[in-house]
């Protein structure tokens, strides 16, 4: 083998130690779902308004912080599926631990990949007969979505809400 190519060998050994302890070092990463939270917002705002809709959707943090928690307890806990938490809460009772009042309804997208498009999303939500239904609802005026991922499962939920 000649020298030029042990010294090539050699220093390529040497980046990938130093790429691999960089890494190990490196924080955990954290994927920033605003873009796809946003898109959901604006999807459930076109929805509505081919539904005829003459009112504005409102992003409410209050309804963002029930989705959020929902979202979190779906992505740690397989066995759930739908609107029931872990604990046995439900939409009304976390919108209204956030601080919400009034009337609530909630969609539901888990898709078993790191990620989701939202495409995908309000595809899933458009044709289902009952999601379609909370989406197009003129009263549900205000927001909150939220979504988490993992290597193996997207969540995103979106709280829908009828302030009194």
């Amino acid at each position: 083998m000649s020298q030029s190519l042990v010294d090539r060998k050699s220093a390529l050994a040497t980046v990938a130690v130093v790429a691999i302890a960089a890494a190990a070092a490196a924080p955990a990463a954290y994927a920033d779902n605003k873009r796809l939270n946003d898109g959901v917002v604006a999807n459930v705002y076109t929805v509505q308004h081919q539904a005829g809709c003459k009112t504005e959707l409102h992003v409410n943090p209050q309804l963002r912080l029930a989705a959020q928690w929902h979202a979190i307890d779906l992505l740690n806990n397989r066995s759930l599926e739908g609107d029931l938490g872990s604990d046995g809460t439900t939409t009304p009772d976390r919108a209204a631990a956030a601080g919400f009042r009034g009337r609530t309804a909630e969609t539901v997208a888990i898709n078993a990949a790191l990620a989701i498009s939202g495409i995908e999303l309000i595809n899933q939500w458009y044709y289902n007969p009952q999601y379609f239904t909370i989406m197009s609802d003129c009263g549900n005026s205000e927001i909150g979505v939220w979504s988490e991922n993992s290597l193996d499962r997207t969540v995103v939920v979106a709280v829908y809400g009828q302030p009194r």
